[in-house]
Formats: structure tokens, C-alpha cells, sequence
């Protein structure tokens, strides 16, 4: 039998089918329009023919290959460097094709490193199709603006039709991007870094350089040209990839800190033994309680509680029996008291209840209540589950003082009258509430 799919499951597979069909979607009009072109104006013209086809391809694939992962999502590459190279040396078509090609075969190197062959189809079909599009609107309106091809020469008209060029593939780039962004469910603000996009934009100036050292120089010129510019990509990768562990390291080290410091506030308030709130933040708790109170007009009681006779359970049983005891009625106190209400261990076995919105004789009954809840308890357990070997049982009890604050803004007098009524309470036998 088959679990009945959760919404998110089913969230999830709708987001995964979408994201499928927008890359097939998009693979299908880049290579639907190509084939039209080509069809039309053929492929490679007769001064660079197969041989520079197939240089551009393995240089795609090296500028690809020399990248490094996107913080957030995906892959920063130097690819634009092949491609703004092919588009100016063989023309938007061509260098469409040729980019798109390898962009569909480099994402299956991902096999190896063990990811589905579902994401890796995703991928090559979706970069393959962005791709060829990028490269084809650039290029297009580059020669349309009538940029020369091939490239041959800088002048300022050029510049500024190269820099249509770069304006175009971006353009197109980032619209194809945050389509496929959106359909993951991801904010596409996140992923327009200035680094990524610095890496595009002098991609476009090194593509121009090559360009024109490829139609211009000779043979050795260029190659010791790629050389160094094979080095300087090497170099800003693994600058790129220590710059990205370094922050990784960095948000680990800042989420540890977070961590602690949210563990130091915890301590500074919570009582360790109980995990109630203590003395000290049940004061300033309690201060700025009855001066919302005297201010808004509405009712705030207290209640000072004190467990009877807690000293013999310590000296008869041991303290760690009378630790446990404490535990016990802090979940009690806890359990039996609204959210709004805040419960802090004030003392040895003394306790501070306050209860906002309440007055006195509501916060009596509550009282009340636990007072019964603490004696009908079965407290012998405590001495089963630590095995002490004492055949007595523990009766317990407990005593309330409650008092309801008046026009006196000082959180001593409120405290002090209900201290008094603990005193009553005690004095007239204990096991009992005071209001």
C-alpha cells in the first residue's frame, strides 16, 4: 500500500515537471529556429570551416569547464568568452549552433559525481537552449546594427555595436534565467550577484581580444594567448572557489554564534535546574508588567508559592530526590497555567506566578487548582525512578500568597503582600491559598 501523497509532495512533483518542460520548451525553439537558419544560409562559410568549428566547440567546453558554482544556484562559467568569439569570427548562426552543442554535452560530466540522470537532461537541454538563444539574439542584432564579421579591427562605432552585442546576450540571459527561477520557486534578486555578472561583462572583453588575435596574428601568438588566458581563468576559479568556502566557513561560524548567543540569553533567564524563568528576569518581567497594568487600567496578580516542608524531603531522601520534586512541580505550575502567564522559580522551593489580565480572585481559584494538583500527586515515584531504597512515601504539598497590584507602581509592594499571605498560609497550616 502506497501513502497518499502530501501536499508538498505533490507540490514538489508539479514544480519538477514544470521545470522539465521549460527546459524542453526552450531547447525546442532554439534548435527549431537553427534549423530553419541553417537550412536557409547553410553552415560555415568557406574561409573557416570544420577545423574552426571544432576549435570553437573545445574552446566552449574549456571556458565552461572554467567555472565555479553560483552561491545560491547554478554555475558561473567564462563561456561567454568562446561565445562572443565564435559570433564575431563566424557569425551569429554558426557560433549558435557550435555554443549550443557545448552546452548540450557538458552538463553529462555530472554522471560521474553521482547526480540523477533526470537533473543532468534538465540541465543539458536547458542550458543548451538558453544558450544557443543568447547567442543567436546577441549576435543577430550585432550584424543587423551592421557590426562587422569577422572582426578585424576597433573602432568607436564597433565598440558601441560590441557593446549591443553584451547588453543583448545579457539581456537575454537574465530573462531566460529568471523564467526557469521562478518556476523553481527561487527569488531571483539572489542570484544577481556583482561578481557573476562582472564575470559576464569582461568575458564579452577578453571574447573581443581573442577574436582578434585569432583573425589577425599567427598561429604561436595565439597560442601562447590562450595559454595565458587558460592560466588566468585557472587562477580566478580557484580564487573563486576559496572565496566561496571562506564564506561558507564564515556562515557556519556565524550561525554557531548565533547559537550561542541565543543559548547565553537562555541561560541569563532561565533557571538551569527547573527551566523556568529566574529571579532576575521574573523582576523586570514583573516591573514592567504592573506599570502596563496602572497604565491601561487592566488587572495583574501575582502569586508567591512555597512547597511544604521541602527541607525534609533534602535531608531525608537525598537532594537529588529533592531536585527531581522541583522539576516535577515547575511542570505542574507550568501545565496548569495559561501561555500568557509567566512562572519563575524565585527562590530554593519558592515560586513567582504572575497572571496578567487576572485578578485576584481569578488567579485564586488557579491556585487553587494546582495546590490540589501538587497533593494528589503520586511523589513516591520520584524515589522508584532514582531507586532510593526507603520504604516511606512523599506526601507533598504546597502554599499560596496571592495578591492583585493596585495604584502602587513598585513591584516590592505587590511582592511584599503576597508574601505576607504566603506567611498566612504557612502560619494557618500550610497546604493552603491565601488571597
Amino acid at each position: 500500500m502506497r501513502a497518499a501523497p502530501t501536499r508538498h509532495s505533490r507540490s514538489t512533483a508539479l514544480a519538477k515537471r514544470a521545470d522539465i518542460a521549460y527546459a524542453v520548451s526552450l531547447f525546442a525553439i532554439a534548435a527549431t529556429v537553427l534549423c530553419l537558419l541553417v537550412a536557409r544560409q547553410g553552415f560555415l562559410s568557406a574561409e573557416y570551416g570544420y577545423g574552426s568549428a571544432a576549435f570553437f566547440l573545445l574552446f566552449g567546453l574549456f571556458t565552461i569547464s572554467m567555472g565555479y558554482p553560483h552561491p545560491h544556484f547554478g554555475h558561473v562559467s567564462f563561456d561567454r568568452v568562446a561565445q562572443v568569439a565564435s559570433i564575431l569570427v563566424l557569425g551569429p548562426v554558426d557560433a549558435a549552433v557550435i555554443n549550443g552543442v557545448a552546452s548540450l554535452l557538458y552538463p553529462w560530466q555530472r554522471l560521474r559525481r553521482g547526480e540523477p540522470l533526470r537533473a543532468v537532461v534538465t540541465a543539458s537541454l536547458l542550458n543548451s537552449g538558453m544558450m544557443a538563444l543568447v547567442v543567436l539574439t546577441g549576435g543577430s542584432l550585432y550584424a543587423a546594427l551592421g557590426g562587422p564579421i569577422p572582426l578585424t579591427g576597433l573602432g568607436l562605432g564597433t565598440a558601441g555595436l560590441l557593446l549591443v552585442l553584451m547588453l543583448g546576450m545579457q539581456l537575454v540571459n537574465d530573462l531566460c534565467m529568471v523564467g526557469y527561477l521562478l518556476i523553481k520557486k527561487l527569488d531571483p534578486r539572489r542570484f544577481l550577484t556583482i561578481i557573476s555578472t562582472g564575470v559576464e561583462l569582461v568575458s564579452v572583453l577578453v571574447g573581443v581580444i581573442v577574436t582578434l588575435v585569432f583573425v589577425r596574428l599567427e598561429l604561436p601568438v595565439f597560442a601562447l594567448l590562450f595559454v595565458i588566458l587558460s592560466i588566468a581563468m585557472f587562477v580566478f576559479k580557484r580564487f573563486a572557489e576559496m572565496r566561496l568556502k571562506l564564506e561558507a566557513l564564515v556562515a557556519e561560524r556565524t550561525n554557531e554564534l548565533r547559537l550561542k548567543t541565543i543559548e547565553l540569553e537562555r541561560q541569563a533567564t532561565r533557571d538551569k535546574l527547573t527551566g523556568l524563568f529566574n529571579r532576575r528576569y521574573a523582576d523586570d518581567y514583573l516591573q514592567r508588567e504592573i506599570e502596563r497594568s496602572i497604565r491601561d487600567d487592566r488587572p495583574l496578580a501575582i502569586a508567591l508559592a512555597d512547597i511544604d516542608h521541602f527541607k525534609q524531603i533534602n535531608d531525608r531522601y537525598s537532594h537529588a530526590v529533592g531536585d527531581e520534586v522541583l522539576r516535577r512541580v515547575a511542570g505542574l505550575l507550568v501545565d496548569r497555567c495559561r501561555k500568557t502567564d509567566v512562572v519563575a522559580r524565585y527562590g530554593g522551593e519558592e515560586f513567582l506566578l504572575c497572571f496578567p489580565d487576572t485578578t485576584a480572585a481569578s488567579a485564586e481559584k488557579v491556585c487553587g487548582q494546582i495546590r490540589s494538583a501538587v497533593e494528589q500527586a503520586d511523589w513516591s515515584s520520584v524515589l522508584e525512578e532514582l531507586a532510593i531504597a526507603e520504604p516511606a512515601s512523599i506526601n507533598l504539598t504546597i502554599s499560596f500568597g496571592v495578591a492583585e497590584v493596585g495604584s502602587d507602581p513598585r513591584r516590592t509592594t505587590v511582592l511584599s503582600i503576597a508574601d505576607t499571605r504566603l506567611y498566612q498560609a504557612k502560619h494557618k497550616g500550610r497546604n493552603r491559598v491565601v488571597a
